[in-house]
């Protein structure tokens, strides 16, 4: 699909529908809501606290269609502890206020423990209601590092490279091309402020030289990217949500400001529906922070049964094998728990977990835990700068640098 004025209605219109279609088809309908398999016995209630309607949903429904597919694949081969998992889910649309009661409504139906796949301020409004729960819970796709700092951090867990990785590893990119000033492109949704804070806060290595904000639901950029080339920047970082508006930004630098190195989140490569909603080639040369390393044996075993699933033509992100560990963290440790009925020795069990293998990351990523370390990734070998090719799509790693495998 190729829109010639990425300014028009009918692209959110067209975002929009594609993104229901995901919903539905991550577990909106009850075809895809996960039987007992041939598991049997008292079911364990896992809770998921999925936006699919918010400003979240463009990430959320992808990792929340791999999380209904993690629980089936595991009641399909017996369950934990020979038991199913059940999955109840609830909707806070990243709606930080509304994260209290959809928590409690969750725990009222049982749930032993949470996933949390929203926005990182309505995660962040989660963690004292945890507490007062005393349920614990993982953020599959959370990435800011206060998610899982004190107060009120312990029960909660992250997987993957916080925002402060992130910022190292752009340094490094930076550094590596002769980036030194650096003009900023964000949305004004209360998810990316938080992560703002944390991120460009740590970019020490560059000048910010224009920072400009556009509505998550806008319909032009022109005046936004324009004041950007007016700073006359070295480089160019997009920080949203994606959706509709990170197309409607690739479009109109790509458009305004042919050139200039541009620079990406994690959103827009995680997220393919969004590629056919981009004119062609605007994505071409973008750089965004993946976490997808098609080395990875893990990668490749669950790449093979996610294209199984849902057809060949499926593009595994990152938001799907995040969600697919945290199901299997959750796995782990209600066996070394011996079950899933005592809260306390559930944490504690989560904490005990060294050295899991990822599905995302390099060959050698692992994900490790305790008492004080509640971000499970070991080191930066979970990232990797990935780039666009001429057909809008991750063509592979960025040649210029890539994250080391330490630290």
């Amino acid at each position: 699909m190729v829109v010639s004025r990425i300014g028009s209605t009918g692209l959110a219109a067209g975002l929009a529908a594609l993104l229901a279609l995901t919903a539905c088809g991550a577990g909106g309908g009850d075809s895809d809501k996960p039987t007992d398999g041939s598991a049997s016995g008292a079911p364990i209630i896992i809770g998921m606290d999925e936006d699919s309607t918010g400003p979240g949903a463009s990430y959320s429904t992808i990792a929340g269609k791999t999380i209904r597919l993690a629980v089936q694949d595991i009641n399909d081969k017996g369950g934990v502890l020979g038991r199913p998992l059940r999955l109840v889910v609830e909707n806070d649309e990243s709606d930080p206020t509304k994260v209290p009661a959809v928590l409690q409504k969750l725990s009222g139906q049982g749930a032993k423990a949470l996933l949390l796949q929203s926005g990182s301020a309505a995660i962040m409004q989660a963690k004292s209601t945890l507490t007062q729960l005393k349920l614990p819970a993982i953020a599959p796709t959370g990435v800011t590092a206060t998610l899982v700092e004190p107060p009120n951090n312990e029960l909660i867990y992250m997987l993957a490279n916080t925002t402060a990785d992130w910022a190292e590893v752009y340094c490094g990119a930076f550094k590596a091309a002769n980036i030194s000033r650096l003009g900023v492109l964000t949305d004004d949704t209360t998810t990316i402020a938080a992560l703002n804070k944390s991120l460009l806060g740590g970019l020490s290595c560059v000048t910010v030289v224009a920072t400009e904000k556009g509505a998550a639901n806008a319909s032009d950029l022109s005046a936004q990217v324009a004041r950007l080339k007016n700073a006359n920047p070295d480089a160019v970082l997009v920080t949203s949500v994606g959706g509709a508006f990170e197309v409607l930004a690739q479009n109109t630098l790509a458009r305004q400001f042919s050139g200039k190195p541009r620079f990406s989140l994690a959103s827009i490569g995680n997220q393919p529906s969004s590629w056919k909603l981009a004119n062609a080639g605007a994505l071409k040369g973008l750089i965004f922070m993946g976490s997808i390393n098609s080395e990875n044996p893990r990668t490749q075993a669950l790449t093979k049964l996610l294209k199984e699933k849902n057809g060949d033509d499926y593009e595994v992100t990152a938001y799907d094998a995040q969600a697919w560990d945290s199901v299997q963290l959750l796995k782990l440790a209600i066996e070394k728990a011996g079950g899933p009925d005592d809260p306390a020795k559930l944490n504690a069990a989560i904490q005990g977990i060294t050295g899991y293998q990822a599905a995302f990351g390099q060959g050698n990523f692992t994900l490790s835990f305790s008492a004080t370390k509640h971000l499970g990734a070991d080191g930066l070998c979970g990232l990797s700068l990935i780039e666009f090719g001429d057909d809008n799509k991750p063509k592979g790693p960025w040649s210029t640098f890539q994250p080391p495998c330490s630290g």
